[in-house]
């Protein structure tokens, strides 16, 4: 029913928008309902989050679920006019509402490059939220034209007065992760270039003079700039969640981006990473926008409360880590114990450093498993000036009434038989 007059909105495993190219959040409401109050056959989005970009808005249903069906947007580029508050109720026994037209085929579906009928839809903000500043965010959204810049839509309709405009009233688009700041960069570049070329026009033949000497240097010099980009770009958050955009809403969204973020470190890292490695690879992606440490423990905290495949866990030394749902330490203990019965192993024993290079982790994470499977009864401790060593437990199967009767094909003949070979 909805997609016939609205089209679907796709979203991360998280249940975050996923985001077209060039398009960052400006601004989230909860509790608001999205409606048409002139065509009574339009759909009645009730209480659902609303996320203002630069190219569209977007209303996602309470508690959101990965089902694309539910959630649907506004192209911005479909827009014809937006009502002045004065048009909007708002009073003690109303909710604010805010109102604007829209462009729409002759079925009443709204129309990305326009269509021959119009369609008033209202949006009713039952949130304790500021609707005023979101109108104003809207506004500039909605004349900034970003997705135009972008290219990610075309046919843009400019019948409105409104809907024209000038290059004065144009939003740039914000400078916000590490896409932002490479495109504040070139901008910087594409503009001292003009300036140099507008003083020096009159010094061709010494300009020529100079690139003819240089262009070797210059042609490796661009070429590392651009492999430098590429692997900024695919690390960076384009549009990272701040404060200033989701508000009340801030850790919440914080922790939907975050999971979508930490898939491909962890599964990189075989399942378990370090929440340290975690929060400098997030604010390294973000850019500018960093966030603090307690913001990160937080949004991975409310990990429980969301429908997400990461969790945080805590190890009994106090070591935090993110891990995989589907990761399995059963599995880790099993290599762990095919590691400690090589002869060397069940000679000398293992490090953390061994145990890392086979479980391919961190010496840190290494040393927080071996501990674990000590814990399991699996292994035996030896602290020395050398640190940790770790060893195949031998007490579970000795005979308390015969210590020197050895099973056959146990650990501990395979432990004796290894010991003998190397005296």
């Amino acid at each position: 029913m909805a997609e016939e007059f609205l089209p679907a909105a796709e979203l991360t495993a998280s249940g975050r928008p996923v985001l077209k190219s060039g398009e960052v959040e400006c601004s989230l409401l909860s509790a608001v309902d999205l409606l048409s109050e002139d065509n009574p056959t339009f759909p009645h989005f009730k209480s659902g989050l609303l996320i203002l970009t630069t190219h569209r808005l977007l209303w996602l249903p309470p508690e959101t679920t990965t089902r694309t069906e539910t959630s649907a947007f506004v192209p911005l580029s479909a827009v014809q006019h937006i009502f002045s508050p004065m048009k909007s109720i708002k009073s003690m026994f109303h909710s604010p509402r805010i109102r604007f037209q829209v462009s729409a085929t002759p079925e009443g579906r709204v129309a990305v490059s326009g269509g021959p009928k119009s369609v008033v839809i209202t949006l009713i903000v039952r949130g304790k939220t500021d609707p005023d500043s979101f109108l104003g965010k809207f506004w500039d959204a909605w004349r900034g034209r970003a997705w135009e810049a972008s290219g990610s839509e075309s046919g843009s309709r400019s019948e409105d007065g409104a809907g024209s405009t000038s290059g004065s009233l144009a939003l740039r688009a914000p400078v916000v992760g590490v896409a932002g700041i490479l495109r504040k960069e070139q901008e910087m570049w594409e503009s001292t270039d003009k300036s140099l070329q507008d003083a020096f026009q009159d010094l061709n033949a010494l300009m020529v003079c100079s690139n003819n000497q240089t262009s070797g240097a210059n042609d490796d010099e661009m070429g590392t700039k651009e492999e430098m980009q590429d692997w900024l770009l695919s690390v960076g958050i384009v549009s990272p969640v701040t404060k200033e955009s989701a508000g009340a809403l801030y850790h919440q969204q914080l922790s939907r981006q975050l999971a979508d973020f930490v898939k491909i470190p962890l599964e990189r890292a075989g399942g378990m990473i370090n929440l340290i490695d975690i929060y400098c690879l997030f604010n390294r992606a973000r850019g500018t926008e960093l966030i603090s440490p307690d913001d990160l423990l937080q949004a991975c905290s409310l990990w429980e409360k969301f429908d997400v495949s990461v969790m945080l866990r805590k190890f009994d030394s106090g070591v935090m880590v993110i891990q995989s749902k589907t990761h399995s330490d059963e599995e880790v203990f099993a290599r762990i114990k095919s590691l400690m019965m090589k002869p060397e192993a069940l000679q000398n024993g293992i490090s953390a450093s061994d145990a890392a290079m086979t479980l391919g982790v961190a010496p840190a994470m290494a040393k927080e498993y071996l501990l674990a499977a000590e814990g399991k009864g699996l292994l035996c401790r030896d602290v020395s000036p050398d640190g940790f060593r770790f060893y195949i437990n031998l007490f579970l199967e000795l005979n308390s009434d015969d210590i020197y009767f050895v099973k056959d094909h146990s650990r501990y003949s395979t432990w004796i038989g290894a010991v003998s070979t190397s005296s």
